[in-house]
């Protein structure tokens, strides 16, 4: 039986609500929200680079409070959840939720004020070959520090819970993302962009060594597809790469940039092939976006990836030539990628729906409390 009591909680590592950013702001933003309408009481904790100290706003009935963070963006992060979780032992809540890798190191701040500490890691951030090595040194023992700090671990892929064991014999809780099944989506976005309806290919994704844009460009190259390849996404820190994508595609691809809201929603529904080339971290926002709305992704086949497309998906190893013989093999079977919608719109249905996905959070919250 669920207990009366309503919890009192603390998000800390997203860049805040509303949702203008990515993955674990959306997520953050349903959580809380969600959370809130059964009686709960959030505060999510954001940032912003200039003007006062803290900004206090309300979002739908969560606290959002927005603290001043470092222009410099590899410092927002770890900066921001720094003066996070001092600031939230004031509030004195039952629980804090940790976002991501670059929290990881504060955690241990608020348990030793009593709270119950969880993070979801986000995958394996330590991997991507963006962060110097002095960085991917502070996020692997910023990783191990959480294993030590936080009373649990959440992993969004079953796949990372055997990765922690294996890493730090630990057991962690299986807890995936979400993501809203629309069966019926409009146009009219497209029109801004010059796109047609299933009249391109599609990668959506930050523009980064590990989501593997060059190799998705590469392998559109050695094709014979006429259909324009279309890519949506930035990467803050991403300069260098986003120049050598700008030199490989030698403007025979078109990128759109980052897109958030209803137009990405029908930029995605309306591809007529979605690729998906993600390598590193666990089950990944994007993906299951483009699932549930219909799409039966092209995928890169490895484990993270597998676990949330499976059968309904099509995969492809990590080589351009035969990426190239797969693309231009599913242009010919366009009819069948289409037919596979349904099932897609399923699993994210009877697996990742966002009421599932908080019913699970709200579990083990209640659990965490209980083990006092």
């Amino acid at each position: 039986m669920k207990p009366n009591k309503k919890l009192k909680i603390v998000v800390i590592g997203s860049r805040g609500i509303p949702c203008t950013y990515g993955g674990f702001e959306t997520f953050a933003e349903r959580l809380a929200v969600e959370l809130v309408e059964r009686g709960h009481s959030i505060t999510v904790y954001g940032q912003y680079e200039e003007g006062k100290n803290v900004i206090h706003e309300s979002y739908k009935g969560v606290e959002c409070l927005n603290l001043r963070s470092p222009a410099k963006k590899a410092f927002q992060k770890p900066i921001l959840s720094l003066k996070s979780t001092f600031h939230s032992i004031k509030l004195k809540p039952d629980i804090a939720l940790f976002l991501g890798v670059s929290a990881a190191p504060f955690c241990f701040i608020n348990r030793l004020a009593g709270m119950k500490t969880v993070i979801n890691l986000d995958g394996l951030e330590w991997k991507r070959t963006k962060w110097s090595c002095l960085g991917r040194f502070y996020l692997r023992i910023s990783e191990w520090l959480a294993t030590k700090a936080c009373h649990v671990i959440v992993a969004d892929s079953q796949a990372l819970i055997d990765i922690y064991r294996g890493l730090y014999s630990i057991d962690s809780v299986f807890i995936p993302y979400g993501a809203d099944v629309l069966t019926s989506v409009p146009s009219d976005a497209l029109n801004d962009f010059g796109l047609e309806r299933g009249k391109y290919v599609l990668q959506s994704c930050r523009l980064e060594p590990e989501n593997n844009v060059h190799l998705i460009i590469e392998a559109y190259l050695k094709s014979k597809m006429a259909m324009p390849l279309v890519i949506l996404g930035d990467a803050p820190m991403g300069d260098k790469y986003k120049e050598k994508l700008r030199l490989m595609a030698n403007g025979k691809v078109r990128f759109l940039g980052a897109i958030y809201g209803p137009a990405y929603k029908q930029i995605v529904a309306h591809s007529g092939l979605y690729v998906h080339s993600h390598e590193v971290g666990g089950t990944n926002p994007s993906l299951l976006e483009a699932m549930a709305v219909g799409k039966a992704p092209l995928y890169l086949d490895v484990t993270f990836n597998r676990e949330v497309a499976g059968e309904v998906g099509f995969p492809f190893p990590k080589d351009a030539a035969v990426l190239a013989t797969h693309l231009d093999n599913l242009l010919q079977r366009l009819d069948e990628v289409q037919a596979r919608a349904d099932q897609a719109r399923n699993i994210i249905k009877e697996r990742y729906s966002w009421s599932s996905v908080v019913d699970a959070y709200e579990k083990m919250f209640y659990g965490m409390i209980r083990n006092d």
